[in-house]
């Protein structure tokens, strides 16, 4: 089970943030549960629960209606203190429901979040000039102040893995560790700007079916190597229909841009502020290579190192059992110490 509870990020911008729980009975599944409402909060919103396993498309859908449903947060009743707060962050594209699974047994033991960012997912979609890297580590800071949630272990993948150590290295007080899911510390370069240019032109927009969109990107996309059924459903989960077929909830102009704003600098000298243990986690067939992977942990401070066999850059989403494998201990050593 997953509720929404909507936080206000950087300029006001509203931001969806999805508390995780563990499966409850089927009789408490049609009850909304009381807001949890930190002292410190600044005031938002809580909507209806829904199934973590539910589809982009059906719970965008609930969501054209939800206006009409929200309630106002409850009075305080006391926080969730004995269990430690994890906030999970995705990637360019991406939306919190990717990490379903790995929230699903996270939730046994930890408070678990997942925001979607600013122009992705539920959370409001700003003008074009909003998309910095600045505004995307303070929404993510007010996220996790307005939520009661720091310090918190916050585990991100690919541009959410970059947003995550900033904040670390900015805000200290807030990140208790951090995990880095297949993301460079390098600068990219104009010429990776305009092969993403190029792959959002060759999307065959509209896509006439969801199933003809999984299609695409598991087999038919430039892009692939070889058919990823994972690939596949990873992209669907961020279409929505539209009269004329499915096109992406986010605006791919928004998404250059945010891009924009880390693929020309590196990010060294942030990454080596970052204080907490933390845990950079590659896919062997990935973005990030093996020995850019292991300068970043010499550089971390306190930086340990894993990879995954058999998983490219969406390993947490391919392979969720050997993510799991190498997070779990990592994770068990920190909260222990």
């Amino acid at each position: 089970m997953a509720r929404r509870i909507d936080v206000t990020g950087a300029g006001g911008v509203r931001l969806a943030a999805w508390e995780f729980g563990p499966p409850r009975a089927a009789a408490d599944r049609a009850a909304v549960p009381r807001a949890f409402v930190p002292a410190q909060a600044q005031s938002y919103e809580t909507h209806e629960t829904y199934e973590v396993a539910e589809t982009f498309e059906g719970s965008l859908a609930r969501g054209a209606g939800e206006a009409g449903r929200v309630r106002q947060a409850a009075a305080p009743e006391g926080g969730d203190g004995a269990r430690p707060g994890v906030l999970l962050l995705h990637g360019l594209m991406g939306r919190a429901s990717h990490w379903a699974a790995t929230a699903r047994w996270l939730a046994d033991r930890y408070r678990v979040v997942a925001l979607d960012l600013r122009g992705h997912g539920h959370s409001e979609k700003p003008p074009t000039a909003a998309y910095t890297r600045e505004a995307y580590t303070e929404d993510v800071e007010a996220a996790v102040e307005q939520l009661g949630l720091g310090p918190a272990v916050v585990i991100g993948h690919a541009m959410g893995a970059l947003t995550a150590w900033q904040l670390a290295a900015r805000r200290p007080d807030l990140v208790r560790a951090l995990v880095v899911c297949d993301m460079r510390a390098s600068a990219l370069g104009a010429a990776s700007q305009r092969e993403w240019e190029s792959w959002f032109k060759a999307w065959p927009l509209p896509f006439a079916t969801l199933e003809a969109a999984r299609t695409w990107f598991a087999e038919q996309d430039p892009w692939v190597d070889r058919p990823s059924p994972a690939r596949g459903a990873f992209y669907a989960e961020v279409l929505h229909e539209c009269p004329d077929g499915w096109r992406p909830v986010f605006d791919p102009e928004h998404m250059l841009v945010s891009r924009e704003t880390w693929a020309y600098d590196a990010h060294w000298d942030e990454l080596a502020l970052v204080r907490c243990p933390a845990l950079v986690v590659r896919g062997l067939d990935g973005e990030l290579g093996r020995a850019e992977a292991q300068e970043m942990v010499r550089v971390l401070p306190r930086g340990q190192y894993a990879e995954i066999l058999d998983a490219g850059h969406l390993l947490h989403y391919e392979r969720p059992e050997a993510w799991r494998a190498v997070v779990e201990p990592f994770l068990d050593g920190v909260l222990s110490s």
